[in-house]
């Protein structure tokens, strides 16, 4: 019995002021994305095994939660909204050359293991696909996007880290290096472990050029000054026109007039396989894990039967949480509601004026009053359930209204 009064280790219960917040911050990302005219999609909870194999380059197989239909199909509840949008768009919609704009809003479950052990299992991820559009409008869209959700919540001291995943390829096809190799190196730099990365290549015997290239992503990370730095050491043309296109981007940036929370860094390499052009994460104080992640995939779809370039976002609602709370900015909801208290035999009145109360759209709780408790009793009760005014049908049928911040009291019949 007493382990059914506990969550499983990695998820919670959240519930009052934190649920409330939690709901009221939703909605105003949720129309941000709306303004942009983005549409709503939901997908599947659990997905079939398949739309999360390695090949589509999502979550490693041993962090997910697998089980079983009863004919035998590996299920997954789903670790990742991308691929599950990337399904839903390749199957419903029509391939016309027109550009789908999807948001969404839901949870996410990973079984963290090693030393992501204590984090959440169970989080809430709210984003936005551009599905059908290969364009730098697209790409600075998405970041645009980004910026006006922070802002919209009160967020001002944040900054996206922009890389793009050509330039890392082509050191790495410059180097030679093979499958392994590659892994290891991309691992190391993306741990920002360059020292570590000097030691490997050293011992593969990487030329002297390529491990230069390498060494100098540490240094490649800033604003607008490291595009000209990484298009001088880029090896090769595909590495030039990787630095143009995030040129282009950031010339729409300013634009919009959200370049100065833009910042490139070169060494990023994408936490998913199945990125394919610019990638971003978004920092800001008070939590030190991302609060969003996006970049393009052009290339996922295909694994559902469809060609078509793409990019998307996922806001981490968790940790944009946490820093909102840390960084003191007040995340305001509507929580008023109205008490009606009712003595024994004015139950008809009391409904009858709750009734009333719902129809102009003002919360109303409904509470006949017990022999064993004192009014003061439930005002406490109103003012920890948010309510800003107690209306009492006495058992001589007068109706007093308390304020319960004030306590001022007066006859309303």
């Amino acid at each position: 019995m007493r382990q059914l009064q506990h969550t499983p280790e990695g998820v919670r219960d959240i519930y009052n002021i934190e649920c409330g917040k939690k709901l009221a911050l939703e909605l105003r990302l949720h129309k941000v994305l709306q303004m942009y005219g983005y549409r709503d999609i939901q997908t599947p909870t659990f997905e079939f095994f398949d739309v999360f194999r390695k090949e589509i380059g999502t979550i490693p197989s041993k962090e997910l939660y697998k089980f079983f239909d009863k004919e035998g199909n590996t299920l997954v509840l789903r670790p990742d909204f991308t691929p599950s949008i990337a399904r839903a768009a390749a199957t419903l919609f029509p391939d016309n050359g027109m550009p789908v704009r999807l948001c969404y809003s839901g949870n996410t479950f990973l079984n963290y293991t090693g030393s992501y052990q204590g984090r959440l299992r169970e989080t809430t991820q709210m984003g936005a696909e551009l599905i059908g559009v290969d364009s730098v409008e697209a790409d600075a869209e998405m970041l645009a996007m980004v910026v006006d959700c922070f802002t919209t919540i009160g967020l001002r001291d944040f900054q996206l880290s922009v890389g793009i995943v050509d330039y890392i390829q082509s050191l790495i096809e410059d180097a030679s290096l093979d499958e392994e190799s590659e892994e290891r190196v991309r691992e190391l730099i993306g741990n920002r472990n360059f020292f570590g990365a000097e030691e490997y290549l050293e011992s593969v015997r990487v030329r002297r050029s390529a491990k230069e290239a390498f060494a100098a992503l540490e240094d490649m990370y800033g604003g607008r000054e490291v595009l000209n730095q990484a298009k001088n050491i880029a090896p090769n043309s595909k590495a030039v026109q990787a630095v143009r296109r995030l040129e282009r981007i950031y010339e729409i940036l300013k634009i919009y007039g959200v370049e100065e929370h833009i910042t490139f860094d070169f060494s990023m390499g994408g936490g998913y396989g199945y990125y394919t052009g610019i990638i971003f994460r978004g920092y800001t104080h008070g939590t030190g894990d991302a609060i969003v992640k996006g970049g393009r995939y052009d290339h996922l779809l295909e694994k559902f039967g469809r060609k078509s370039p793409s990019i998307g976002f996922a806001l981490v609602i968790d940790q944009l949480m946490n820093a909102l709370t840390r960084q003191h900015i007040r995340i305001s909801y509507a929580r008023k509601n109205t008490l009606i208290l009712y003595d024994e035999g004015n139950q008809k009145k009391a409904i009858k004026l709750a009734r009333d109360f719902r129809e102009k759209c003002k919360n109303t709780e409904l509470v006949c009053r017990s022999s064993t408790k004192t009014l003061e009793d439930y005002m406490e009760y109103g003012r920890e359930n948010y309510a800003g005014n107690l209306i009492y049908i006495q058992e001589n049928h007068q109706i007093v209204m308390i304020n319960l911040m004030t306590g001022e009291r007066k006859l309303i019949n």
